[in-house]
């Protein structure tokens, strides 16, 4: 485990820092499954967030930090720890694994210090975890699973299968799902659990194909969701079961490819072809990368664009001054038009339920999905004061 953290440090970690540099750092999966969904592109998506800020605050010049947890709770801690006790660290970003994100909480407010959450999908992050310290930028799983399971529910796909990640973030996408479908009237016939990075789920899909379900919701994401889609395809589960995949990126659907994408709906806080902004960041984003940003991605760009706007405009980098200044401020980027920062640390703004084009619909690399509906902001997000979160109250 010692070898794992020191190249995890030495591989990902900036070079010796600038003399009195102003340090941020981006900590996520930088090489395992959920790579693709933030791992080097959200790296970048960082880099532009500092370089169109200007490359400096409070006459200091930001300097980067990037490293890969490996999906490991107790990797992610040293590493976190070693930024904020040696390193100077001002504030973390993105994380991407809930269990990473959670056990980040308490540090963040032992060394007060920031931690914001881009791709950490728990909403527990906002719930009963909600610290001072914390934000999440982009969308949860209460958020990511209700909409979609009610319109499943509404189209008479009621009864339900969960094949669900082992891990924190499986946990809370299954538990918001389920209330979910039961506050409609659906039924839940049955469940299983699945390892991260699993390469054969065929004896997951061959149970949830006996259950009779009528929906199998793949409550999984990242690598292991494109290959779910596939195996479940090469094991004929649709078109006689609906796939319901909450947790779906643009990054996903490449993957899988619209063949077995097709059709797939899911909720999205953005999508890079909406307006002429969205698809100017996105080709900046592309000639860094050679591919479009998902959500999870810009989420981060305006997670760190906010952040940087908070320390300038408060003039400090005390975190809970900053804190405070980022909860005031409302968000406007290319992100969202219309941002706020709640108590809890939930950051809302209005959504997207898509839908996966076919092949024969897509114009071109890159053009997969369709906008169904627009959710707004106070229906796409639990109401503050009913998420658990000690520091808020019910109005």
């Amino acid at each position: 485990m010692r070898l794992a953290l020191a190249l995890a440090l030495s591989l990902f970690a900036a070079p010796a820092l600038a003399e009195g540099a102003f340090t941020v750092g981006i900590m996520n999966d930088q090489s395992g499954p959920y790579a693709d969904l933030a791992g080097p592109g959200s790296v970048q998506s960082l880099k532009m967030a500092v370089e169109d800020f200007g490359g400096s605050v409070l006459g200091k010049k930001i300097e980067v930090l990037v490293a890969d947890h490996q999906n490991k709770v107790d990797v992610g801690l040293n590493i976190a720890r070693e930024w904020f006790d040696a390193k100077g660290v001002e504030a973390i970003f993105d994380i991407t694994n809930s269990a990473v994100a959670l056990a980040l909480v308490d540090l963040a407010r032992s060394r007060h210090r920031l931690v914001i959450f881009d791709s950490a999908s728990s909403s527990d992050l906002t719930g009963k975890a909600c610290s001072p310290y914390t934000f999440q930028w982009n969308a949860d799983n209460w958020s990511n699973a209700t909409a979609l399971m009610t319109s499943l529910v509404a189209q008479k796909l009621d009864t339900f299968y969960f094949l669900t990640a082992d891990y924190a973030f499986g946990a809370s996408l299954e538990r918001d799902a389920r209330a979910a479908i039961a506050a409609s009237g659906g039924k839940v016939l049955g469940a299983v659990k699945a390892p991260l990075n699993t390469a054969d789920f065929s004896s997951y899909l061959l149970g949830a194909q006996a259950s009779g379900a009528k929906v199998v919701v793949l409550a999984i994401t990242g690598a292991d969701l494109s290959n779910s889609l596939k195996q479940a395809h090469e094991f004929g589960l649709t078109p006689k079961q609906y796939l319901a995949t909450p947790i779906t990126y643009l990054s996903d659907v490449n993957s899988a490819g619209l063949k077995i994408a097709q059709g797939l709906t899911f909720m999205q806080s953005w999508y890079w072809d909406l307006d002429d902004a969205t698809r100017a960041f996105s080709a900046r984003f592309e000639k860094r990368t050679g591919r479009k940003p998902n959500d999870n991605q810009v989420a981060l760009y305006s997670s760190v664009r906010h952040y940087l706007e908070a320390v300038k405009a408060s003039g400090t980098d005390d975190a809970l001054t900053v804190a405070k200044a980022m909860r005031a401020a409302p968000i406007h980027d290319v992100f969202t038009a219309d941002g706020h920062v709640r108590a809890d640390g939930r950051v809302t703004y209005d959504r997207y339920l898509m839908k996966a084009k076919t092949p024969q619909e897509s114009k071109g690399p890159w053009d997969y999905l369709t906008v169904m509906a627009k959710i707004p902001a106070d229906q796409a997000f639990r109401p503050l004061g009913t998420t658990g979160c000690a520091m808020t109250k019910a109005p």
